[in-house]
């Protein structure tokens, strides 16, 4: 897994914990857990009923199933106070057929005129003749959260 940019500067830091969540089928999450300031990992291992799989050098990380993610967020949020979440997205773009084939110059669309007379129609849903979305390319994205101060 090479991440380029502040994602792989993310993956790479060592003091909070990292989720990826990977979508695809069998794929699993992996985590990266800062080992210096880690309280043990008996807490990762009470998450689910499955062991943990440990990727040693050079990648450093744990794979657990999909289905760990929230109760992972919950215990690193627990024992570090933050955890970086990376994830796959898609931006949407929405259009309308009318725009994509209109034929003069006025565009209404939220599309702002980027698509105006196109007549591409090639990877757009219409759902009516007024609103059609596109999903973009698959993307990776990074959130932080933090837990709340009580």
């Amino acid at each position: 897994m090479d991440f380029g940019g502040s994602l792989g500067e993310v993956w790479r830091q060592g003091k909070i914990p990292v989720v990826l969540r990977r979508t695809g089928p069998g794929e699993r999450l992996r985590l990266r857990i800062p080992l210096a300031l880690s309280p043990g990992y008996s807490w990762l291992e009470k998450l689910g009923r499955h062991h943990p799989m440990w990727s040693g050098a050079p990648t450093y990380y744990w794979e657990v199933p999909k289905s760990w993610f929230d109760d992972f967020v919950d215990a690193a949020l627990r024992s570090f106070g933050k955890v970086y979440i990376i994830q796959p997205y898609r931006e949407h773009e929405v259009c309308a057929y009318n725009c994509r084939h209109a034929k003069g110059h006025e565009c209404q669309c939220s599309c702002m005129g980027a698509n105006h007379g196109s007549e591409h129609d090639e990877g757009w849903f219409d759902v009516t003749e007024a609103f059609a979305v596109k999903a973009g390319e698959r993307q990776l994205a990074c959130r932080l959260l933090q837990a709340k101060r009580s």
